[in-house]
C-alpha cells in the first residue's frame, strides 16, 4: 500500500483517534494504517480515572455526595491519554452500553461510580464483547443506573415481580436490538414485514436472571468508594432459582445466580443479531452513519469469527472496520457518506491538535451539557439510556429523510445548540478554561499569511476537506485583520480556528 498523504492520514485519524496532531499524521505516514492500529492495540493503558480521583483527594468524606472530579477525570483522558484509539473505542462503547452519572442512584460517591464504569469499558475496549457484556451485567454502576441492584425474585404473596429494566435494555440496546437482522444489518422480512427479536415474555423471563445482585460490601462499607468498582455480589436468598425462558432458550432451574447469568449471557451472545447490530453501530460511531450492507456484513463477519474462530474480538472488529475499503478508499465518498462530528469529538480534536494541557492537572472544563452555552454533550452525561442520539435518527422534513438515510448525531442539533457550540468554542480557542490552555506555537509562524495558516488548520483539523470557496471566504475575513503584533497574530489564529470549526465541511467528517 502506498504511503498515505498527509490529508489521508488526517482523515484516518479522524476515524481512529480522539483527534489528529501533526506528529500523529507523520506517524501514520511512516507506519501505514495497519501498523499504526497494531501499535495502538499494543500500547499500554494510561492511568485510570479512578486512581486520578483518589490522587486528587476526591475520596475524602467531604466529596461523598458530590459529582466533583468526574468531569475532570473524563476530559483528562480524552484529551491527553496517548492510547488514543482505545479512548475513541471506549467513548463509542459508552454511547452503546449507556450509563449516565445522573442515574447513579442508591449509593454515595457518584463520581467514583461513573469513573469505575468508564474504566471498565476501557478495560474491555480491545477485548471480547461477551466478556464486556458479562462485566457490565455485574458492575455496580450498571446495577445503579438500570435499577437491578437489589432486584429480588417474585413474591407470590404480594405479586411483586423482578425489575425488568436491565433485562429489556441489555437486549434492546446492548446486544441484539428490536428487529431481526441479516448479517449485513438489513431487516429480515417475512411477507415483507420485519420481525421482532423479542417480546414481553422474553423480558419477563430474562429479568428473573438479574435477581439477587447487590453491592459487595465485604470487609468495607459505603464510607469509602471502593465497593463501586467491585463486581456486584450474588445474594442467594433473593435470587430466582426457577427456570427462566427467553429468546427460545431456557436457563435451567436450580442454578446459582452467577451460573444463571453465565447461561443467560451465552443465550444472548449466540443470537445472530449480535454481530450486525454491534458492528453497524461501531461503524457509525467511527466512520460513517450510513454504511453499505456489504460493509456491515464484512465487519460482522469478523465479529463472528476473527480468523481464529473467536467471536466478539473487538480489536479485530475495530481494525477491520477502519481498514475496510469503504473507510479507506476515498472513491466511496459521496453526498451520503460520512457523519456529523459529535460536539465532544470536535472539542477534543481541537485540544489534541494544539496540545491543550492543564498545568495543575485539574482539567476544569466541567459539565458541557448545556446546549445554549456549551456543547450540548458531555462525557457520561447522556439524558437517557438511549444515548445522546439514536443510531436510526432521521431529521424530520429533511433531504436526509427524503433520501432514506439516517443522521444520528443530528439529533443533538437545533438553533440553540448551533449558536451555543460556536460561542463556546470561540471562548475555548481564545481563552481556554482556567489552566486548560492550548499551545499555538505551531501556528504563530504562519499567522501573518492567511493562506498558509488555513492550509495547516484545514489539513490537521479537517483532513483537507474544506473546499476552495469556504477557504476563500475565511481568508477574506482574515485579510481584514491586522498582523502587526503578537496580539494581532493571536487574534488571526483564534478567528481562523473558530471559522474552520464552524464550517459545514469540517462539521461533517468524511
Amino acid at each position: 500500500m502506498p504511503t498515505p498523504t498527509a490529508n489521508a492520514a488526517s482523515r484516518f485519524l479522524a476515524q481512529a483517534s480522539m483527534g489528529a496532531t501533526r506528529a500523529e499524521i507523520s506517524r501514520v505516514q511512516t507506519l501505514g494504517y495497519a501498523a499504526w492500529i497494531d501499535a495502538q492495540l499494543a500500547a499500554p493503558r494510561s492511568g485510570t480515572r479512578w486512581d486520578w480521583l483518589v490522587d486528587k483527594g476526591y475520596s475524602n468524606a467531604s466529596f461523598r455526595n458530590s459529582e466533583q472530579g468526574f468531569d475532570a477525570c473524563a476530559w483528562r483522558k480524552l484529551i491527553s491519554a496517548p492510547d488514543t484509539l482505545r479512548q475513541r473505542v471506549t467513548l463509542a462503547l459508552s454511547e452503546i452500553c449507556v450509563v449516565a452519572i445522573s442515574g447513579l442512584v442508591g449509593a454515595p460517591w457518584r463520581s467514583f461510580s461513573a469513573a469505575a464504569y468508564l474504566d471498565l469499558l476501557e478495560d474491555h475496549a480491545f477485548g471480547n464483547y461477551r466478556n464486556l457484556l458479562a462485566a457490565i451485567s455485574t458492575s455496580a454502576p450498571m446495577g445503579q443506573y438500570l435499577t437491578f441492584r437489589g432486584n429480588v425474585k417474585q413474591n407470590p404473596s404480594t405479586g411483586a415481580l423482578p425489575d425488568e429494566n436491565y433485562a429489556r435494555e441489555i437486549m434492546q440496546l446492548f446486544s441484539i436490538g428490536l428487529i431481526q437482522l441479516n448479517l449485513d444489518g438489513t431487516p429480515k422480512l417475512v411477507n415483507g414485514n420485519p420481525q421482532e427479536t423479542y417480546g414481553l415474555s422474553d423480558i419477563t423471563g430474562l429479568a428473573r436472571v438479574f435477581t439477587g445482585w447487590d453491592f459487595d460490601l465485604t470487609g468495607t462499607s459505603k464510607d469509602t468508594p471502593d465497593f463501586l468498582r467491585r463486581p456486584m455480589l450474588q445474594i442467594a436468598k433473593r435470587h430466582e432459582t426457577g427456570a427462566s425462558s427467553f429468546l427460545g432458550s431456557t436457563v435451567p432451574a436450580g442454578l446459582s445466580g452467577a451460573d444463571a447469568l453465565k447461561v443467560a449471557i451465552d443465550i444472548i451472545y449466540a443470537h445472530p443479531n449480535m454481530a450486525p447490530f454491534i458492528s453497524r453501530q461501531l461503524i457509525q460511531k467511527l466512520v460513517t452513519s450510513n454504511p453499505s450492507p456489504a460493509y456491515v456484513a464484512r465487519v460482522a463477519g469478523i465479529f463472528n469469527n476473527d480468523g481464529r474462530g473467536v467471536k466478539g474480538n473487538l480489536a479485530a472488529v475495530v481494525k477491520a472496520l477502519l481498514l475496510d475499503p469503504e473507510a479507506r478508499n476515498e472513491s466511496y465518498i459521496n453526498a451520503s457518506y460520512g457523519k456529523l462530528r459529535e460536539p465532544m469529538l470536535r472539542l477534543v480534536a481541537w485540544a489534541r491538535a494544539y496540545n491543550v494541557s492543564s498545568a495543575g492537572d485539574n482539567w476544569a472544563i466541567g459539565n458541557t451539557s448545556d446546549a445554549a452555552t456549551r456543547l450540548g454533550q458531555s462525557p457520561l452525561r447522556s439524558p437517557s439510556v438511549f444515548n445522546f442520539y439514536r443510531p436510526g435518527y432521521v431529521p424530520p422534513n429533511s433531504s436526509i429523510a427524503k433520501l432514506g438515510l439516517v443522521a444520528p448525531e443530528f439529533q443533538l442539533i437545533n438553533e440553540s445548540s448551533v449558536v451555543g457550540y460556536v460561542n463556546f468554542m470561540q471562548r475555548m480557542i481564545s481563552k481556554g478554561i482556567g489552566d486548560v490552555l492550548p499551545d499555538y506555537s505551531s501556528l504563530l509562524p504562519l499567522a501573518a499569511n492567511a493562506q498558509n495558516l488555513l492550509a495547516e488548520i484545514n489539513q490537521v483539523l479537517a483532513a483537507g476537506q474544506l473546499g476552495g470557496a469556504t477557504l476563500g471566504l475565511i481568508r477574506g475575513a482574515l485579510d481584514t485583520m491586522p498582523a502587526n503584533s503578537q496580539n494581532a497574530l493571536n487574534n488571526r489564529i483564534y478567528a481562523a480556528l473558530t471559522m474552520v470549526m464552524a464550517a459545514p465541511e469540517y462539521l461533517i467528517q468524511q
